[in-house]
């Protein structure tokens, strides 16, 4: 087999490969072979076809699977002999494929770039430091408290933050259009629930008051036969009821499935909580910011095939938080907001990869078995899950890629210089006690 390498543009590269034309002969007549043992043509019995016969019937299709697979088995053998990294599949440029002849091909693809991580000693990290004190638990538990309203029937008119009980009937032309009647709907006012001309004209409104207004839907609601149309609603309050906190006693805090200790030990659970979201917080600003330094540090030459391939997986990743599984009843997403993230998670791929490499590591057993068990106890039944993930090469391999990951940095952190900032609980965890 004879091979010709050329360099067509960064990292893409030509191979012309020349594969004797005896190697095809050799695997078509093997494979004619094996067939006439097999071949049921009629008039023969089976196995006692001649092979004249299977090659004048079969002849053009065998030809056709022996070149399919000699391009793959010659392929790989010419790119160990080049000693190349493809990055991806091959083209395939058929030079010379008839019978009879040597089979000649050109494959064109990239290759993996050389690379070569910049010493880390230069790279600088703030480490945000922070303590979680009794005033953010106090707003914390506030928070809480208001995610968790008490609503209390009122003998007065409707104001902000109060909840209305209302029956409506809506029509768009004179027309009653669909989902635009209703007897119940429980609506606190001032949230955003319903449109805002129905929002403020429940304002000043006491139980048993009737009001006609004129709501017109936004041009992207997302019931597409109301969208922009201006409709007319009949209102009626039967109800109003005025939001308070809870009492922070023991059948509060059973809503948070503490069923021993009370409020105390609520309140102990509601710092270990915010001391957990505070070690979260800290490890993902020192992962950025060791992140954007190599990838800034070390600039590559990146593999189109790769950053391609990294694309679909943002989009696809942002299909699926959008709740859409089927990709191909929504318009194509557009490619230029991925690409500098798919370019990013290409480079420190290959950068974190060489590291590995140069250090010789190795998946960390006790890591993996701190991960698992970290994502096995988000779930109500741990054990159970447990099994499932041990039970799948798929799910374990993310996992040993994430200890492993883990590895990568807590190695890079100790070459880097880091520097302590303290840091206050709401900036750092974007902690909104209005919330």
């Amino acid at each position: 087999m004879q091979t010709s390498l050329t360099t067509t543009s960064g990292l893409e590269r030509r191979l012309e490969v020349t594969v004797p034309g005896s190697r095809l002969d050799q695997a078509v007549h093997q494979r004619l072979q094996q067939l006439s043992r097999t071949a049921r043509l009629k008039g023969f019995r089976p196995g006692k076809v001649p092979f004249a016969v299977v090659r004048a019937q079969f002849g053009a299709q065998v030809q056709a699977e022996a070149v399919s697979e000699l391009l793959q088995e010659t392929f790989a053998e010419a790119v160990s002999k080049e000693n190349l990294r493809p990055a991806g599949g091959p083209r395939i440029e058929p030079l010379q494929l008839e019978p009879g002849n040597d089979l000649r091909y050109a494959a064109i693809f990239e290759v993996m770039p050389e690379v070569k991580v910049a010493p880390l000693g230069a790279i600088a990290i703030e480490r945000p430091v922070c303590s979680v004190s009794d005033a953010d638990v106090d707003a914390m538990v506030e928070s809480l408290r208001r995610q968790r309203p008490v609503f209390t029937p009122v003998e007065r008119a409707a104001r902000e933050s109060d909840r209305v009980t209302i029956e409506y009937e809506g029509r768009i032309d004179g027309e009653v259009f669909p989902g635009g009647k209703g007897d119940a709907l429980k609506v606190v006012i001032g949230t955003g629930q319903i449109l805002a001309e129905l929002d403020a004209a429940l304002r000043g409104m006491a139980a048993g008051e009737s009001k006609s207004v004129e709501a017109r839907f936004p041009e992207d609601y997302g019931a597409k036969s109301v969208a922009g149309k201006l409709a007319v609603f009949q209102v009626k309050v039967n109800g109003v009821e005025e939001q308070s906190l809870p009492p922070l006693d023991e059948a509060f805090v059973r809503g948070f499935g503490v069923s021993e200790g009370g409020v105390a030990e609520w309140r102990a659970e509601v710092r270990r909580s915010m001391e957990r979201e505070v070690a979260e917080a800290v490890r993902v600003k020192v992962r950025n910011q060791l992140f954007d330094a190599l990838y800034r540090n070390n600039p590559l030459d990146l593999p189109k095939a790769l950053i391609d391939e990294q694309v679909g997986e943002l989009q696809a990743q942002m299909l699926r938080r959008a709740g859409i599984q089927d990709p191909s009843k929504v318009p194509q997403l557009p490619r230029e907001p991925y690409e500098e993230p798919a370019r990013k998670r290409v480079a420190l791929g290959l950068l974190m990869g060489e590291i590995v490499r140069e250090q010789q590591m190795k998946v960390d057993r006790g890591r993996v078995e701190e991960r698992l068990n970290a994502v096995a106890a988000s779930y109500p039944d741990a054990d159970a899950v447990r099994r499932q993930y041990l039970q799948s090469r798929e799910a374990m391999a993310q996992i040993e890629s994430a200890a492993l990951e883990d590895q990568v940095i807590d190695w890079m952190l100790a070459q880097v210089k880091i520097s302590d900032q303290p840091a206050d609980f709401r900036e750092l965890t974007g902690f909104n006690e209005q919330a």
